[in-house]
């Protein structure tokens, strides 16, 4: 059975920092062809965060987190982490990871995605 895993949510104050892991088991994470993180807060969408490929292991960022958060991949663990810093408070949501594994032209586009976690809650607030 292909499963996703979130960890690492918790609640953190303006301007600090969480790391979240999303573990793969059934399979070793290159089944997958990019695995991405989303989230999704109260009166939005799902919106999509972050996302590592398989292939060079090139990464991309939506603009709301480019510079604050960093997504990387330990094969040996079977682990996607996504490290966050300096947090907001409109960074507050749940966080899923996502897999596919097929070739996706659009890492922005959830839809595409056919293996999701449960999510974990990230709280930012004083």
């Amino acid at each position: 059975q292909l499963l996703l895993v979130e960890s690492g949510g918790g609640l953190v104050q303006p301007g600090g920092s969480l790391r979240l892991s999303c573990a793969a088991s059934g399979f070793t994470l290159d089944y997958y062809y990019a695995i991405g993180w989303f989230r999704l807060a109260p009166g939005r969408g799902r919106e999509a965060v972050s996302c590592i490929m398989r292939s060079g292991g090139s990464t991309y960022y939506s603009d709301s987190v480019r510079g604050r958060f960093t997504i990387s991949r330990d094969n040996a663990k079977n682990t996607v982490y996504l490290e966050m810093n300096a947090l907001k408070p409109e960074d507050t949501a749940i966080y899923y990871c996502a897999g596919v594994n097929r070739l996706i032209t659009d890492w922005e586009r959830l839809e595409d995605y056919n293996y999701w976690g449960q999510g974990t809650q990230v709280t930012v607030s004083s």
